[in-house]
């Protein structure tokens, strides 16, 4: 029986996906939860898996098209089976998004791409790898199935210098930074923000981490098990921005914003409220692994209610973060480093961090995200009581 293949929703209020590539071709056998192809939604460029097993059929979009969510964009069907007829009404080629001309940069920039021979024996991931790092394909040895070069043989020939002999005069943005800089855009002028800052002393909090051990727990693990269950007592905080009205969320699913290559995602940890501290911290490691080497799944994205971002790792002290529609608010978390603070009206010395609350005015008001970010700071003074 024939499966369809459909543009899928991966993170709320999304309308559309744009296909970036078909990581088979058609006629091409495939298992299910095999990578079929890789999306591009607000956030992020996102592998999606097959859902069945079967033969690739049928395929009605292409590399760039922009297509509604829910609308069939191929077929999973069995040997030698036909995909079904649809009429045009339902097609993507008739629904789908024209996108605007391509700038003539990017018009140079495809000119100059690999030969069809060599493209032949690229995967498509492969290919846009080596046109953001400017590596040279000819150079580049491919050990994937029959020699194809891979996407991490693109990666390693980069480390390794296999870059053209002439590099582009300017540089172009990869999807996921293209990404960042229009989202990032588009909240600062249209996200009425304002900015919450609190001091705390982080010694209970250090001292807990180092009970759990340091190579198995992380600050940015603690934040989020404390983080996600002082939302409970605050949904406002976790809710959205509906256009024009306020959603509360019934989940609690805290997003970790985490570096990649050329941007940021934001990586989800569905239902932290009621996740155990070791659960986080290894759903927290296993996302970051899969960002770093761009394999992210689309539910790995999808539903963040409530964003945490922590540079403290890059010794920062404190930052304002931007905040991630339809979310209401993000905590931008500094580094923690001794300090001289006032203890029982005495100087001493204590590992202090700030935390920096971004708070969508529409809403939540100044005062109960006050509230809020009081009742972090006390369940950060005193992790053991929400976590032990």
């Amino acid at each position: 029986m024939a499966t369809s293949v459909v543009m899928p929703a991966l993170e709320m209020a999304q309308e559309t996906g744009k296909i970036v590539s078909w990581l088979k071709k058609e006629g091409e056998a495939i298992s299910k939860g095999e990578p079929l192809l890789e999306v591009e939604t607000d956030k992020a460029v996102v592998e999606v898996e097959a859902t069945a097993d079967g033969v690739l059929a049928g395929v009605k979009s292409q590399e760039g098209d922009v297509v509604p969510v829910g609308v069939t964009i191929a077929w999973i069907v069995a040997p030698g089976e036909k995909p079904p007829a649809e009429s045009a009404a339902t097609t993507p080629s008739a629904r789908k998004i024209t996108e605007a001309p391509k700038a003539a940069g990017e018009t140079q920039t495809r000119a100059s791409a690999p030969t069809k021979e060599i493209a032949a024996q690229v995967s498509p991931k492969a290919r846009r790898l080596a046109q953001e790092k400017g590596v040279d394909l000819s150079k580049v040895k491919g050990t994937g199935p029959g020699g194809t070069v891979t996407g991490d043989d693109v990666l390693a020939a980069a480390a390794a210098g296999a870059t053209s002999a002439a590099p582009a005069a300017t540089s172009s943005l990869s999807a996921v930074a293209r990404l960042m800089a229009e989202r990032t855009t588009q909240s600062w002028t249209q996200v009425p923000h304002f900015f919450l800052v609190r001091d705390l002393d982080a010694t209970a909090l250090v001292q807990f981490r180092e009970q759990h051990g340091r190579d198995k727990v992380t600050i940015t693990d603690l934040l989020v098990a404390l983080t996600a269950r002082v939302l409970k007592k605050h949904p406002k905080m976790n809710a959205s921005w509906a256009g024009n009205s306020i959603q509360i969320n019934p989940n609690i699913n805290i997003s970790i914003a985490m570096a990649v290559t050329d941007g940021v995602v934001g990586a989800v940890i569905p239902n932290s409220d009621s996740a155990s501290l070791s659960s986080i911290a290894q759903q927290r490691k296993e996302l970051t692994e899969r960002a770093r080497g761009g394999r992210l799944k689309p539910s790995d994205v999808a539903g963040g209610t409530f964003t945490i971002t922590n540079l403290g790792m890059y010794n920062v002290d404190a930052f304002n973060a931007i905040i991630l529609p339809p979310q209401a608010a993000i905590l931008a978390v500094g580094r923690i480093a001794d300090r001289v603070a006032a203890v029982k009206g005495q100087p001493a010395v204590r590992p202090m961090m700030t935390l920096t609350l971004s708070g969508d005015h529409r809403v939540v008001d100044g005062a109960q995200a006050a509230i809020f970010l009081n009742d972090l700071a006390e369940a950060i003074l005193k992790p053991a009581e929400l976590l032990s």
